[in-house]
């Protein structure tokens, strides 16, 4: 069943959301959350680390500039995949991936609403041995709460979680986060 008039399509001028987001100082900015489908707009985050875990299929286009998509394959190897602007791009659910863009890029994500029970995971590793460092994890009912900037506080709040306990390296708090 849709939250959403039959007669009601509305239309986004995505570029116009890109300089809201800019002007307001926010990351992401919710264009549809339905039944089974979720699309935003993200500005880039200067110091995402992290790699998501996400219990969608994800499709990203970039807007504006380029990303560097950090994917972690079942091996555990870290690849990066080049997206340039104009590029399309699927991640599919279950890859753990870090989409890093500066904050003047812009990105299209369209993926599917959180079932009950599904949780995002969000996990960090150490960027001098690469052993992993914390998870957190969270069920996502409402994508405009922007789980991605409340993990990210709760892990850079933490030294514990950003201390490797193989090689005692301590990840530097980010800033702006």
């Amino acid at each position: 069943m849709y939250t959403r008039s039959m007669h009601d399509a509305p239309v986004v001028m995505i570029e116009e959301v890109g300089r809201e987001l800019e002007k307001e100082g926010k990351r992401v900015r919710v264009l549809w959350q339905e039944n089974d489908a979720l699309t935003f707009v993200a500005r880039g985050r200067e110091y995402r680390s992290e790699f998501h875990v996400n219990p969608s299929d994800e499709i990203m286009y970039m807007i504006r500039g380029q990303m560097n998509l950090h994917i972690r394959t079942p091996e555990g190897d870290e690849k990066i995949v080049v997206v340039p602007e104009g590029g399309l791009n699927f991640t599919p659910a279950g890859m753990p991936h870090s989409p890093r863009f500066p904050p003047e890029a812009l990105l299209l994500v369209s993926e599917r609403k959180r079932r009950p029970g599904e949780a995002d995971r969000f996990r960090w590793y150490c960027p001098e041995c690469d052993a992993f460092l914390h998870e957190e994890s969270a069920e996502v009912t409402d994508y405009r709460s922007d789980p991605v900037s409340q993990a990210y506080k709760r892990f850079f709040d933490s030294e514990e979680f950003r201390t490797c306990k193989e090689c005692g390296h301590v990840m530097p708090a980010a800033q702006n986060t």
